[in-house]
């Protein structure tokens, strides 16, 4: 019986130790857009209204959820960043890699068809601005990327 209470007591220990650490309390903001049909028309553009702290220095991530159906190997993204006046900021094209282009395996991590593909967006210089729009607009060659299944961004306090 003691051996027992001991052994459910480390286990409850170490449960307890688990969620302390994996709580991240460096998360400013995120979301994620899903997008209809599983499919990235040209023509839509992937807004977040973001508000940060003046002077917050944070770490930027682009991240993008998506399957095999998807036809490329990578992932040409422009990227906009607006103040709270409508201005741009910053503008600039990532190019993703999806899949292994000798292998066609996918990259980033998921489980059974879905995946999620993660970059660094270069948002220092725009950290003095407390409202930001951050946009995203596919530039592939193609009316649809069918297989993309939704955009997101995430902040974190450096």
């Amino acid at each position: 019986m003691k051996i027992r209470s001991m052994a459910n007591n480390l286990c409850s220990s170490l449960f307890g130790i688990f969620l302390l650490f994996s709580c991240n309390n460096n998360r400013i903001y995120e979301e994620h857009q899903g997008l209809e049909k599983l499919s990235w028309p040209i023509a839509d553009t992937v807004s977040f209204d973001i508000d940060i702290a003046s002077g917050q220095k944070t770490l930027s991530t682009l991240r993008i959820k998506y399957n095999q159906e998807y036809d490329y190997y990578n992932l040409y993204v422009r990227y906009l960043v607006r103040d709270s006046l409508g201005q741009i900021v910053d503008n600039e094209l990532l190019d993703m890699n999806l899949f292994d282009p000798k292998t066609g395996k996918p990259l980033g991590s998921g489980y059974g068809n879905s995946f999620t593909q993660i970059d660094t967006l270069d948002l220092q210089e725009v950290s003095q601005y407390q409202k930001l729009q951050v946009q995203f607009v596919q530039y592939m060659r193609s009316n649809d990327l069918d297989g993309i299944e939704s955009v997101g961004i995430k902040l974190e306090k450096e």
